[in-house]
């Protein structure tokens, strides 16, 4: 299946440019960090979970990303309902460019979607 083994690799990039974004606005960034379990009993790991050290204020993100066409969008809409039983308030940041632009725009419009390059502004108000 094409694209199958560059989707992770695409999403740990995506995940580590978070990281440092937000170590370059003062936050503490945690990665794959364990949030209880999902339905059928798997352990749930959030990708970056960043701390605002003051006030101790917390956000997850989960990053998806994909090199090519294929099932990351599907499975944005999925980690936008799981986002709902985390016990943090929670987002998913997506690269702009790996996304179709219809679904791109039905994505941003929930709330709960942020492109990587709108990321930082985002946080600045979020934090």
């Amino acid at each position: 299946m094409p694209g199958r083994g560059s989707a992770p690799r695409a999403g740990k990039a995506l995940q580590q440019k978070v990281v440092e974004l937000a170590k370059s606005l003062g936050l503490k960034a945690e990665t794959e960090v364990t949030a209880a379990r999902r339905i059928w009993g798997s352990k749930r790991h959030i990708d970056v979970v960043l701390t605002q050290a003051q006030t101790r204020k917390k956000l997850g993100i989960e990053c998806k990303a994909q090199a090519e066409g294929g099932t990351a969008e599907e499975k944005v809409f999925a980690t936008i309902q799981d986002i709902e039983s985390w016990p943090i308030p929670g987002i998913v940041v997506i690269e702009e460019e790996s996304y179709s632009d219809s679904v791109k725009g039905c994505l941003i419009s929930t709330g709960k979607v942020v492109l990587f390059d709108d990321l930082e502004d985002w946080l600045r108000l979020f934090f």
